[in-house]
């Protein structure tokens, strides 16, 4: 596995299994302590899937990927994989990304959501099980806040207005709605509009809401809910 931080002066440093170039400086030589990937010092925000490629966006608004790209999930339109980092698309109004197994999801600042990879449980989100090559936009909604892509094909989000969201893959209740059922596209989750923050785990998911208070669904076999059972 690999680990990759964001430094406050902008720099981004990897470190750990780099097989496939998930640390970005270039090779496939794993390293024991943190590697500088590449010389950028714009670096925005960056997020590391558990199958070895990364997202990245820089405080321009670009967007970056390297790392492994098996299934289209650094959204460059092919499968090779990439041991530096490579700019996706032209777009410069990037300002979240997040990384799920095999997929790539991203917000820009006009609020619209957009994925990308592969798409096996709806887990992009445009309705389909269609893997997208390059980033797609999912619905036409412009009040997207922030995203969560989950290991395990789903993903959570929250909207300006507080609601909370979710689609993909449902079989241990992860998405929230109260069924174990697929969801190809984004479904509203209860009717609270006072969600914060969310994050997608393997086959759970938590949120804090606005009050502060922390919530957790799905699956719970090692006590991930932290409910104490």
């Amino acid at each position: 596995s690999n680990m990759v931080a964001l430094k406050s002066n902008g720099t981004v440093w990897a470190w750990g299994s780099n097989v496939v170039g998930a640390l970005g400086d270039g090779t496939t030589v794993s390293k024991s302590s943190p590697v500088q990937v590449g010389t950028a010092t714009n670096w925005a925000s960056v997020s590391a899937s558990p199958n070895a490629s990364v997202l990245a966006t820089r405080s321009d608004g670009t967007l970056w990927g390297w790392g492994l790209n098996s299934s289209y999930q650094l959204g460059l339109g092919d499968t090779s994989t990439r041991t530096s980092p490579v700019q996706i698309g032209t777009a410069t109004n990037w300002v979240q990304v997040s990384t799920g197994s095999l997929s790539g999801y991203g917000l820009r600042s006009d609020g619209t959501l957009w994925g990308w990879g592969a798409n096996s449980n709806g887990q992009i989100g445009d309705g389909t099980v269609t893997d997208r090559r390059i980033p797609t936009q999912i619905g036409t909604a412009s009040d997207w806040k922030q995203i969560s892509g989950g290991q395990n094909n789903f993903v959570m989000g929250v909207k300006t207005g507080g609601t909370l969201w979710g689609w993909g893959f449902n079989a241990s209740s992860q998405l929230g709605d109260g069924t174990t059922t697929t969801r190809f596209s984004p479904v509203q989750i209860g009717v609270s509009s006072n969600w914060k923050l969310v994050a997608a785990g393997s086959s759970h998911s938590m949120a804090i809401t606005t009050a502060g208070t922390l919530w957790g669904w799905g699956s719970n076999t090692s006590g991930q809910l932290g409910d104490g059972s």
